[in-house]
This record gives C-alpha cells, sequence and structure tokens, in this order.
C-alpha cells in the first residue's frame, strides 16, 4: 500500500529472505563446521538485525529487497542450519520430541509477532516497526553465545582423519613445495575430505527426499503471505486476520511438540518416515479446501489443521535426515535439504501473486499448491514402497539360495544384497548367505 504496487511485486521481499535463507544455508554448515555454531550463529545475528535495521530507512521496494531480503535471509541463513544441527548433537534418544520443542520457536514467533507487529505498524508505521524489530532479532548473538559446543566419537575420528591430511599435506610441502606431486596429493586430500562430508549425495534415498523436497517447499510458502489477503477479501477484519496467523502458530507449536512426541513412542518410532509424508500429504488436503471456507468461523479450523501438520513436517525433515545419512553428516545434509527449498521460496509466492491478479481469485493458487504438496507426499510413499518391495525379494533371494555355493561361486552376491538392503539388514543377510565362514 504505501509503495502502491501490486501482490507479485510486494511477495518478492518474502520470496527474497526465504531463498537465501534457504539458499545460503550450506554457507550456514560450512562456517559452523570450520569455526563453531557459536561463531555461526552470533554472525548471523548481526547480519539479520542489520538487514532490518537498514529496511526500515528504505525508499523504495528495491532497497527492501536489498537488505529485508537478502542481508536479513543471509543472517538467518548462518544462524538456521547450526542451530538444528546442535540439537542432533546434544540429543540421542527422543531426538523427534528434541527437535519438536527446538523449533516450537517458529510458532511462537507466529503467534505473538503477528498481532503484536500489526500494532507495531499501526503505532510507530512499518518503518519503525522494522527497526523494532531489528533490535529484537539482535537477540539472535546472544542465542549463539549460549550455544555450547560438544564433539562426538564421530566427529573425533572425522577430525582426526583431517589432521593427519593435514600434518602429512604440511610435511610434503615442506621436502618439495614446488612439487607437482604435492600438488596432486593436496588436491586428493581437499576432494577425499569433501567426498566424505558429501557422500549422501549419491544415496537413492537422500535423492527422493531432496526432488520431495521441491514440492514440498513450493507449497508450503504461499499460505504465510496470502492467507491474510485472502480473508480480508473475504470479509474479515484486519485484526481478525492476524488472528488467523497466531492460531496458526499456535496450532504450529503444538504440532512441533505433539507430533514429535508421538513418533517418539516404541508404536510409531520405526514410521517416522510414513508419518513424515502423511503430515505433508494432510497439508495438500488443507490447501485444496481452502478456496471453499468463506467465513472465518470456517477459517479458524483450516488455521488449526494446516497448522498442526505444517508444525507435524517440519519438525520430522531433520529426523528423516538423519535416518537417511547419519548423524555424522547431519548439519551438511541439512543445509543441502534447505538449500532446496530457496528456489521453490523463491518462485511460489509471485506465481501465486501472479495467478491472483490473473484470476482476479486465490482458488488457482491454492490447488496449485495444495496438488504440489500431495504430490510431494506421493512421491515419497511410493519411493518407500519400491524400497521395501526389494528388499523383500532380495531376502527372499538370499534365504531360497545355497550359501556355501554361493561363497565360492560367486563372492560378489553377498555384498551386492548387503548394498541393496539397509546396513543393518545388509550385514545380517550377507552373514547369513556366507553361512558359517563370514569371514
Amino acid at each position: 500500500t504505501y509503495f502502491s504496487q501490486d501482490y507479485a511485486q510486494t511477495a518478492w521481499i518474502h520470496s527474497i529472505v526465504d531463498c537465501v535463507t534457504m539458499l545460503c544455508a550450506p554457507l550456514g554448515s560450512v562456517v559452523s563446521n570450520h569455526f563453531s555454531c557459536q561463531v555461526g550463529i552470533m554472525l548471523g545475528g548481526l547480519l539479520a538485525s542489520t538487514g532490518l535495521i537498514l529496511g526500515s530507512f528504505a525508499t523504495s521496494l528495491k532497497h527492501l529487497y536489498l537488505t529485508l531480503g537478502v542481508l536479513t535471509g543471509l543472517g538467518f541463513a548462518l544462524c538456521y542450519s547450526p542451530a538444528i544441527a546442535m540439537v542432533g548433537k546434544y540429543f540421542s534418544r527422543r531426538k523427534a520430541l528434541a527437535y519438536g520443542i527446538s523449533m516450537s520457536g517458529s510458532g511462537i514467533g507466529i503467534f505473538i509477532l503477528a498481532p503484536v507487529v500489526q500494532l507495531l505498524i499501526e503505532q510507530f508505521s512499518w518503518r519503525g516497526a522494522l527497526l523494532i524489530l531489528g533490535g529484537f532479532v539482535l537477540n539472535l548473538c546472544v542465542c549463539g553465545a549460549l550455544m555450547r559446543p560438544i564433539t562426538l566419537k564421530d566427529d573425533q575420528t572425522t577430525s582426526e582423519q583431517n589432521h593427519v591430511c593435514r600434518t602429512e599435506t604440511q610435511g610434503f610441502q615442506r621436502a618439495s613445495p614446488s612439487s607437482t606431486w604435492t600438488k596432486e596429493w593436496v588436491q586428493t586430500c581437499l576432494c577425499g575430505s569433501l567426498q566424505q562430508e558429501y557422500s549422501f549425495l549419491l544415496m537413492s534415498d537422500f535423492v527422493v527426499l531432496a526432488i520431495s523436497v521441491l514440492f514440498m517447499a513450493y507449497g508450503c510458502s504461499p499460505l504465510f503471505v496470502y492467507l491474510v489477503p485472502y480473508a480480508l477479501s473475504i470479509g474479515v477484519s484486519h485484526q481478525q486476520a492476524a488472528f488467523l496467523m497466531s492460531i496458526l502458530g499456535v496450532i504450529d507449536i503444538i504440532g512441533n511438540i505433539t507430533f514429535g512426541w508421538l513418533t517418539d513412542r516404541r508404536c510409531l518410532k520405526n514410521y517416522q518416515y510414513i508419518c513424515y509424508f502423511f503430515a505433508i500429504g494432510m497439508d495438500g488436503l488443507c490447501y485444496l479446501c481452502l478456496p471453499m471456507l468463506q467465513s472465518l468461523p470456517l477459517l479458524m479450523p483450516f488455521a488449526c489443521t494446516f497448522g498442526y501438520f505444517d508444525g507435524a513436517y517440519v519438525t520430522l525433515i531433520p529426523v528423516v535426515t538423519a535416518e537417511i545419512v547419519g548423524t555424522t553428516s547431519l548439519s551438511s545434509a541439512l543445509g543441502v535439504v534447505y538449500f532446496l527449498h530457496a528456489v521453490p521460496y523463491l518462485v511460489s509466492p509471485p506465481i501465486a501473486g501472479r495467478l491472483v491478479d490473473t484470476t482476479g481469485s486465490y482458488t488457482a493458487a491454492f490447488l496449485l499448491c495444495g496438488f504440489s504438496m500431495i504430490f510431494s507426499s506421493v512421491l515419497l510413499g511410493f519411493a518407500r514402497l519400491v524400497k521395501k518391495m526389494r528388499k523383500t525379494q532380495l531376502q527372499f533371494l538370499a534365504k531360497e539360495s545355497d550359501p556355501k555355493l554361493q561363497l565360492w561361486t560367486n563372492g560378489s552376491v553377498a555384498y551386492s544384497v548387503a548394498r541393496e538392503l539397509d546396513q543393518k539388514d545388509g550385514e545380517s543377510v550377507a552373514i547369513a548367505m556366507l553361512g558359517s565362514n563370514p569371514t
């Protein structure tokens, strides 16, 4: 309203900050891996606060793109991955509940700040509101200072290997600083380190997860931009529309904590992956129903349902990622996962805004987001079904085969089966195939 721009142009602010946050998530992992999580989060807090404060002096949308979008997004990127990865290092049991509690902060922010920012805008204009938020976000430096470092056995092993590699490289450089062989050795060490850190990129399970994240991220972002404008378009007041976002935030908190607690129970602990894509599918169905909801009493149950399952799958993203790649590579893997959110976060609000401006209604935008999230859920479910069928088939073949005959005639069969199956099942089946001679 202040700059007299349409939805499509204004939505780029939200898109850029989300895009840069996710696009630079690997940078946050790199900073935390090479320095510490404390350094990464405190530096991110300074950048995010600076972006908000400078944004309060903006004279055009382009200035807001750079300050509130790029600079603040970069600061959030340096904070996001390290903070989540630290939870995975601190907790081994009830990890989903730990993630749920820690990530409920975003829901608390939505609940508190939606009406508070509305009041700040009314009292101090949007410039004063951004200035106050800049000071508020500066508390990220305090949060970063409280991130006490912790070293795991896996981290010690990796750091020892890297130390040996660096020591040997320095020794060779002293011996023959201009040798071509030394340069090749350095390149080999660096490539080996990177290959070990990002070896999960070649895992089929991670590739499927990455593709599904692209579609899921496209669907989840526009609602937080367009729920309030949609409510206003059907006659809901400004305060009631802000109250809808507060409800969404509260239920998001409940979804974070209760779904994390539920999936840590013994009956559901082995089905966290299924719970993850079930929650994504439910949010997709909520999107499909949204165009039919034309009043505040109908929008409130929608906000509750969508908020709960949004908090649910957000909690399980680190859990599912850790299940696939392990704890040691979790920080790097989360950086890649959140990096994949970048492009969908960038393009989805402007595309939705263009559809709204073109069609004059929100129906097409919401339906596109809903089908995108449902496709993400179906893709994950189909991949899990195919993997289970292959595992059952390989186990059946392993039982039917003669272990001693396979040992002498085709020693690679056990290795192939172990590669195809999960690590634990693969070891047991391979040993069973080799019979009494597991060596």
